[in-house]
């Protein structure tokens, strides 16, 4: 049998591509190496995801998939201070194979080796995979790269990037020059962003008063920042379930780092050992000083349960696409801009600030965030539609972090809801060229851009608009006109005389309730730069909101003003995330 679609990775951006080829028609063949999908999100046990909070963000696969874990969550997802989001590994799972088993035009592979890849001229022919006991010849018509490292893009020959590049290559502004790169041997030795190989801790009831002990060498001053109790619960989720990826002095790995695309098998596996060693040890060594509030927990299906199926990858190898994304397209272009320059081929919005892991002092970045809803946030960029798509291989997509973007831009770029929703491109373009027997290049952008607006189950922006969140009647019409005439959205993020073509703005009072908003009021106190918080008697409350309409209606109140609020309370954030305002009064 040949495939239209064949997806090889069972990463984020692969499990996406998957599931929107086969939603979009494709007979599609999904082949992972590991048990279970969902890279990032479960089985790397990356679970609270940074970046897309705000909720105009909240579109496609993305959306679809955060929105399903509130409902199913008798607990919500507010528990932790680096992100409005935090899951259980099993969770994600669950839906992720729920959502690969909902398709009988899907079949999943797990447990596959990839051996080689068979091409004739620049389109991939086939690929030969060990399964089950035995080595298959898989024959295609569109391929699509969805694992962490490329490793589909490597054995198929395609152009790819690894490290850093100059900033004579792009004129980045955050880029080191080539003499530097020449000189000095931090680059030869951290080519790429530390990985991290996250481990589970569990709480068991109080945190004691004080914490009598400081961690041990080399993790001494992973908690002189936040102390011993914050960094605990950074990454806090559902039933005491701590995510252990911290980044000060804690468990991110940078020895050796080019093993990871090293084509010996036991270069990988020694990677993959002292990575592990290194986390455990920061987890024995946290349990140690938290006096038994931590301790191992069980999260995965494993031999050491406390431990993730997989390491969380930053960064790997890079296609060589028709176009490349790197950080001029993500920084703002203007003062006070509060979106970067637009593409009109986009067909996926990311807005992580920027990030880099390196051991050390931080990298100096450009910055990209801004002050939005009580929270930092950071600005909107376009991913165009050619840097899913190899310059040499015609058939051939990428549909991960190892698509075609810079080393200094993958740092705002690897984050899982804008793999999500680039893999959910990956997968409608693939379906639709395999449908009209085209190459994935043949297609007109508008087309996918099109249909991915109007997705009848995951609709996604392909435009960064901050006004109107994927829920609002008018969304969908936004899109539209702003990806018609792009002209008409302002360096704000806001369409034009969007009144005069009758769409709408979100009102305060119009957010859809979740389950565990409570009813608050009290005096509003406004702080410089977006700082909101309601006094109640004694108590002062720390205020966000990840919608426009509050967030708009909070700007525009004057300050010590009475208001009745619907809230979310998130004590590890130690915010309550307003939904909608009720009313005022003097």
């Amino acid at each position: 049998m040949s495939w239209d679609v064949v997806v090889w990775g069972g990463g984020t951006g692969g499990v996406a591509a998957a599931v929107q080829a086969s939603r979009s028609g494709a007979r599609t063949l999904l082949l992972t190496p590991g048990p279970w999908l969902g890279g990032m999100l479960s089985s790397a046990g990356v679970c609270a995801p940074d970046g897309h909070e705000i909720s105009c963000w909240q579109t496609g696969l993305w959306g679809q998939f955060i929105r399903t874990l509130a409902n199913q969550s008798s607990e919500g997802l507010d528990h932790n201070w680096v992100s409005c989001f935090g899951f259980r590994p099993e969770q994600a799972e669950r839906l992720l194979q729920h959502w690969v088993m909902q398709e009988s035009t899907l079949q999943w592979w797990s447990g596959c080796e990839l051996w080689d890849v068979q091409r004739k001229g620049d389109r991939i022919q086939s690929i030969r995979v060990a399964f089950n006991g035995t080595v298959e010849t898989i024959p295609g018509s569109q391929w699509i790269d969805g694992s962490d490292l490329g490793d589909l893009i490597a054995m198929a020959d395609a152009p790819c990037r690894w490290g850093w590049e100059s900033k004579e290559t792009w004129n980045e502004p955050s880029a080191p020059e080539q003499k530097r790169l020449d000189q000095e041997i931090f680059f030869v030795e951290q080519p790429v962003q530390s990985p991290t190989w996250v481990v589970m801790g569990q709480l068991r009831g109080d945190p004691p008063e004080h914490f009598p002990r400081t961690p041990a060498p080399p993790f001494e001053g992973c908690s002189e920042r936040f102390g011993l109790e914050r960094t605990l619960t950074y990454g806090r989720l559902p039933g005491g379930l701590l995510m252990l990826n911290w980044p000060l002095n804690g468990n991110d790995w940078h020895q050796g780092l080019q093993r990871c695309i090293s084509p010996e098998a036991d270069q990988r596996a020694a990677l993959a050992a002292e990575m592990q060693a290194h986390s455990l040890t920061f987890l024995r060594e946290l349990e140690r000083c938290s006096c038994g509030w931590l301790t191992a927990a069980d999260a995965f299906p494993s031999t050491n349960p406390s431990l993730a199926l997989m390491p969380y990858w930053r960064e790997g190898r890079r296609l060589r696409g028709q176009a490349t994304v790197t950080e001029l397209d993500l920084l703002p272009g203007a003062d006070g801009a509060l979106r970067a320059p637009l593409s009109a081929k986009s067909i996926a919005v990311g807005t992580y600030a920027n990030d880099h892991h390196y051991p050390g002092d931080d990298w100096p970045l450009a910055p990209k965030s801004c002050r939005w809803g009580g929270r930092w946030t950071g600005t909107p960029f376009c991913i165009p539609y050619e840097a899913l798509l190899s310059d040499s291989i015609s058939n051939l997509l990428a549909a991960e972090k190892c698509f075609s973007v810079s080393h200094m831009a993958n740092g705002a770029t690897r984050l899982q809801p804008l793999i999500l929703n680039i893999g959910q491109a990956a997968g409608l373009a693939a379906a639709l060229a395999a449908h009209q027997r085209i190459d994935p290049l043949d297609l007109r952008a508008y087309n996918v851009q099109h249909r991915l607006i109007n997705d009848p189950v995951a609709p996604a922006a392909v435009v960064p608009l901050w006004e109107w969140p994927g829920w609002h009647p008018h969304w969908r019409d936004a899109q539209m006109h702003a990806l018609n005439h792009l002209d008409s959205v302002d360096w704000g993020g806001r369409l034009e005389h969007s009144t005069r073509h009758g769409l709408e703005l979100p009102q305060a009072d119009q957010t859809p309730l979740e389950p565990k908003a409570l009813e608050i009021c009290g005096r509003l106190l406004k702080g410089n730069d977006q700082c909101y918080q309601l006094q109640r008697g004694v108590d002062l409350l720390s205020l966000i909101t990840l919608e426009p309409g509050v967030e708009r209606r909070l700007s525009q109140l004057p300050n010590n003003i009475s208001v009745r609020l619907i809230a979310v309370e998130n004590p590890w954030g130690a915010w309550w995330r307003v939904l909608r305002i009720l009313d005022q009064a003097n």
